[in-house]
Formats: C-alpha cells, sequence, structure tokens
C-alpha cells in the first residue's frame, strides 16, 4: 500500500476527512517551500499538493498565476521542485506529496524521467491538469504504474456522467473534483450541488474524492468535509505567502496557523 492508500485508509478508519493543502512550489523563494510543507504537515495537513510553477497555469486564478511568477523568477524548474521533495523526505517518509501542474514541464524532462525522478524523490502522484485520460493511455500511465506513482484526474460539475466513469477508471490515489465553474479562487461554493455531483462520481469508483475551488475558510472547508472524503485548499494559503514576501521567515508559522484553523474545523 501506498503512501496515499494508507492516508486514506487511516483517515477512514479514524471516521475524519483528508486536509490537502496546496502551495506553489519556489513561491516566494525556493527556501521557503520545504520549511512550509513541514509546517503544515504539523499543523494537520494529511497530504501536500506541491505545485510546479509554469508560465501559463490556464486553470488557476490570478493568485496562483502570481505564485508562478514570484517562483520563476528566481528560476524554479521542474529538478528544483523534485529536489524539495527529496529534502522534504529527509525528515518525513510519511506524509504524501503530489505534483500539480501542466504537461509542459514533463513532456521536456520525458515521462519516463519524470516517473522515475519523481519516484527517487520520493512523490506519490501527480495531477497534470491539461493532461486528460485519452492522451495519458499508452506511455504516461505505463510509467506512472511502474513506479508506483498514482495519476490523479480532476472532475468538474460540467462533466457528463459518461464521462465521469471514464476518468473514474482512468484514475487512481483520489479524484479531483473542481466545485465550482471557473478557475482556482472562484468564489461561490453549493455545497448542495457538490454532494448530489459527488454521488454521482461514487456510483463509479471506490476512490476518494478531494474537492477543491472555493474553500476559502473555516466554515467551507467545515462544510465539504461533511461530503467529501478531503478537502483540498490553495488560493487562502497562496495569498497568505504573496502578502510575506518581505517577511518571508514568517511564511512557515502563518501558513500553518491558517492549515490549523480548518483542521480543527473539520474535526468538529
Amino acid at each position: 500500500m501506498n503512501r496515499i492508500a494508507a492516508c486514506f485508509e487511516r483517515l477512514k478508519e479514524q471516521g475524519r476527512q483528508a486536509l490537502i493543502p496546496y502551495i506553489t512550489a519556489g513561491d516566494p523563494a525556493p527556501a521557503a517551500t520545504v520549511p512550509t510543507m513541514h509546517a503544515m504537515v504539523e499543523a494537520g495537513a494529511d497530504i501536500i499538493e506541491l505545485g510546479i510553477p509554469f508560465s501559463d497555469p490556464m486553470a488557476d486564478g490570478p493568485t496562483i498565476q502570481l505564485a508562478c511568477e514570484r517562483s520563476l523568477m528566481h528560476g524554479t524548474r521542474l529538478l528544483d521542485v523534485l529536489e524539495m521533495v527529496k529534502t522534504f523526505r529527509e525528515k518525513d517518509q510519511e506524509t504524501p506529496v503530489v505534483l500539480m501542474g501542466y504537461l509542459n514541464p514533463v513532456e521536456v524532462l520525458g515521462y519516463k524521467s519524470f516517473a522515475e525522478q519523481a519516484a527517487a524523490a520520493g512523490v506519490d502522484g501527480a495531477l497534470i491538469v491539461d493532461l486528460p485520460p485519452e492522451e495519458a493511455e499508452g506511455e504516461f500511465d505505463q510509467v506512472m504504474k511502474a513506479n508506483g506513482l498514482d495519476t490523479i484526474y480532476l472532475l468538474a460539475p460540467t462533466t457528463e456522467e459518461s464521462r465521469v466513469e471514464k476518468v473514474c477508471k482512468a484514475g487512481s490515489g483520489y479524484l479531483y473534483y473542481v466545485s465550482v465553474k471557473g478557475v482556482t479562487g472562484s468564489a461561490a461554493l453549493d455545497v448542495q450541488a457538490v454532494a448530489d455531483k459527488l454521488d454521482v462520481v461514487r456510483r463509479y469508483t471506490d476512490l476518494p474524492i478531494g474537492v477543491g475551488f472555493g474553500i476559502k475558510d473555516a466554515e467551507s472547508a467545515k462544510a465539504v468535509s461533511g461530503v467529501a472524503d478531503g478537502v483540498i485548499v490553495g488560493s487562502v494559503l497562496v495569498n497568505k505567502i504573496a502578502s510575506l514576501v518581505a517577511q518571508q521567515d514568517e511564511i512557515p508559522a502563518q501558513v500553518s496557523a491558517i492549515v490549523a484553523e480548518l483542521r480543527t474545523a473539520m474535526d468538529a
């Protein structure tokens, strides 16, 4: 059993849901990332989604677009992100780490090289936003499975039921349900609509379902934890990081304070 499966199994036995925070690797500077990852785990994070900075993050709103720009100003590359995970693993061998990003940097490195180096660094899975199951079939899926890595896919409110079935069959680790129509950081969140869609998704899979986009505070995290297996939170954390560019030593503590507040609300 890999780290992601073990994490969800443990949480299921405890009657709890996964808290999955997202930060962009290298934002606002490479040295801030690993300490922030450790601080989030100490505050109650169960799985970490680590963004691979990219110059054209099409699914992301201004908050994460700017995070990518700050990271890229330091020249952060995919190989640097893998090195961050490797450093994180020196102290934490348990918390799953999922890379989230776009296909171009992976293609530049090569599918086989990416999967092998990611596994060696201690990565557990990847969510490549612009790589649908139809295009992942074949080499990408094969090298991911060969290296024990999960391939995580997105589902949206507009995903038709026939496609839900296809995505559920292709995915592993967990599924990422986009709770709103829009980019990351979007405002409106209808928890009942999320619950109704997850009922449809669960007809086709036993995989855990994490819900992201539109979760901004303890109240929304608690509400979503009542219908999902995992709560994915990104923009509120990245906004906090953006406010501390001139005070980078404070980033781990202030980001982890938000994570702790979310964890407390989810467990209440």
